[in-house]
């Protein structure tokens, strides 16, 4: 076991760092000039001024220097946690951009990925037992499963916060607060946030279903279901082993839809102006910020890896043919 995990972390450390190269590579291809850009919000007018201004600058942020160099001042900084300063919001660190960004992003992703793979598992599982429920209410998750996540956010905006007018539309809270600890400011919170939230819910939790649903209809015509019936075994054992097997694919299904999902959620913060890292990609694209950008893709980069590796930690303490089969190769 000891050999396989560490295979595991050699793998996503290769990763990690292919992956961070290719974020810090992205942004150095855009079209545009940073410097110039910070220069022209600061109403500038002198033309000697401007061009000091600009040289200070772009020796302040290397850009004077070659690209090989760059990059290894990159990893030098990345390795003592400077993720340098940002553009947009300068001289504010990058570090403390994300810190203030992230509570946001995490408090969509957690309940949406947890939520919407329980229940939707749940129903799944449930709905294969009910002819009727697959037949007229399961349809109902391939539309949900095919729906981008933009689309449906876009949708609930519309349908629940400008005709109806029960959500707001954008922001965390409302503009007339500050944050604060009190139930008013609380429940400000919780309304800004159930709109982002159902959007992925209702996507991912259409997906789960469709999948388990599968799995258990599957499981319920293999042979040892058959030979637990011929036995004579009641009908909720059997249920709980078939639910105990189509459940591992659904595991491995959470890792590998990771990536889908924190994708919807920056999508989703963007139709809402939601103030979490999906605020800050597109900010940051717009001010041609290399270090913001390249910052919150690490973030991200980092938070998809450690969830994975999770992932996967379960799937072996879940799974005892994989720990066996682990025991047998060592």
């Amino acid at each position: 076991m000891r050999r396989y995990f560490g295979r595991k972390l050699l793998v996503y450390g290769l990763t990690f760092f292919v992956a961070v190269t290719v974020n810090w590579l992205i942004p150095r291809f855009m079209p545009g000039d940073p410097v110039q850009s910070m220069l022209s919000r600061a109403n500038v007018s002198q033309p000697a001024a401007v061009e000091a201004m600009r040289l200070h600058y772009t020796s302040m942020f290397g850009f004077d220097q070659p690209l090989w160099r760059q990059y290894l001042n990159f990893w030098g900084a990345l390795l003592r946690g400077d993720l340098g300063i940002s553009i947009w919001l300068f001289p504010t660190p990058v570090t403390d951009v994300i810190v203030r960004a992230v509570p946001y992003t995490l408090g969509l992703l957690v309940p949406a990925i947890l939520l919407s793979w329980v229940a939707g598992n749940r129903f799944g599982a449930f709905a294969a037992r009910r002819r009727w429920l697959d037949n007229s209410v399961l349809p109902l998750g391939y539309v949900l499963t095919a729906t981008p996540y933009m689309w449906l956010a876009i949708l609930l905006a519309w349908a629940l916060g400008i005709v109806a007018g029960i959500f707001p539309v954008a922001g965390a809270y409302s503009f007339a607060m500050r944050p604060e600890l009190s139930w008013a400011f609380a429940g400000s919170l919780l309304q800004h946030w159930f709109l982002p939230f159902a959007s992925l819910f209702l996507v991912a939790f259409g997906g789960w279903a469709i999948g388990m649903r599968n799995m258990i209809i599957y499981e319920l015509e293999a042979d040892y279901v058959t030979y637990l019936r011929s036995l004579g075994a009641p009908g909720r054992l059997v249920r709980r082993y078939a639910f105990r097997n189509a459940i591992l694919p659904q595991i491995t299904g959470l890792a590998l839809q990771l990536g889908v999902l924190v994708a919807g959620a920056l999508v989703t913060e963007i139709v809402f102006s939601y103030p979490g890292l999906g605020h800050l990609i597109l900010q940051a694209v717009q001010n041609q910020d290399f270090f913001l950008l390249q910052g919150t893709f690490l973030f991200i980069v980092l938070g998809v890896l450690v969830a994975n590796f999770v992932v996967d930690v379960a799937y072996v303490l879940v799974d005892p043919r994989t720990r066996a089969g682990m025991g047998g190769a060592a």
